[in-house]
């Protein structure tokens, strides 16, 4: 029967922790790269996030101001509406026929009237809303244009940090692919993707220094660190959960 392709070959636990140990370093230069960006990333997303906040805002100040404005309008014609009333019936008193009929034309024209003051109040009132409205509205838009120009400012200084890094980041990257293939083994790169990630410095793989984890710097019985020169079997820390390898690792791969 024909041998087995080189991508099904069976790789040996030495050779995957080799190679897990050189994966840990290509990740450990990207991270210093992403770590030249610093917090640019993230002070790009929170301006972001601030500039649509205030562009909402504004949008909402606007309606307000304009359904203000047409109730402003809609109180003026209302107002102009019970002046003809008036006038009607101003001119309907000089004919009525007796007391009562005054009476009632009188009454409606102290309606009128009434109609004709509360308009007046609703305009002073949305007229002071108005303007408060457009102060705020005005605040908001100078506020705006400050954080658009820091926007602007911060993501051209993050483009040019990328711009200058993303050739050495995107070449690491595709190195990391290659080792990460080499190791042939889903559950070992599940496992040091899941370390890595929960790291606070992003290493899933450390040498034993000193007698001790390079991750948590807990001390490691001798037996162990037997274990761990043998190159038999994937060995962790029983207290950080890092992937631990002796230095003659570190010094093939280097």
């Amino acid at each position: 029967m024909a041998s087995n392709s080189a991508s099904s070959k069976e790789v040996s636990t030495e050779d995957k922790l080799k190679a897990l140990y050189d994966l840990q370093q290509v990740y450990s230069e990207i991270d210093k790269i992403r770590t030249l960006r610093g917090e640019l990333p993230l002070e790009v997303e929170d301006l972001e996030d601030e500039v649509q906040g205030l562009q909402t805002r504004i949008e909402n100040l606007e309606d307000d101001i304009k359904g203000l404005t047409d109730e402003v309008s809609a109180k003026k014609n209302e107002i102009k509406e019970a002046d003809l009333q008036i006038k009607k019936y101003e001119s309907q008193q000089d004919s009525v026929r007796n007391n009562r009929e005054y009476d009632a034309i009188s009454k409606e024209i102290e309606f009128q009237n009434l109609s004709k003051q509360l308009c007046e109040k609703r305009i002073k009132e949305y007229s002071v809303e108005v303007k408060s409205k457009k102060e705020l509205c005005d605040e908001n838009k100078e506020r705006l244009n400050e954080r658009m120009q820091d926007l602007e400012s911060k993501r051209a200084e993050l483009d040019n940090i990328i711009a200058e890094t993303q050739a050495d980041e995107d070449a690491l990257l595709t190195k990391a692919e290659q080792i990460s293939s080499a190791v042939n083994d889903e559950y070992l790169l599940s496992a040091f993707n899941r370390i890595r990630s929960g790291a606070r410095n992003g290493l899933a793989v450390v040498t034993v220094q000193r007698d001790a984890c390079g991750g948590c710097f807990n001390k490691i019985p001798p037996q162990r660190q037997l274990d761990i020169r043998l190159h038999k079997k994937v060995i962790v820390c029983e207290y950080c959960g890092r992937v631990l390898v002796d230095e003659a690792i570190k010094g093939d791969v280097e």
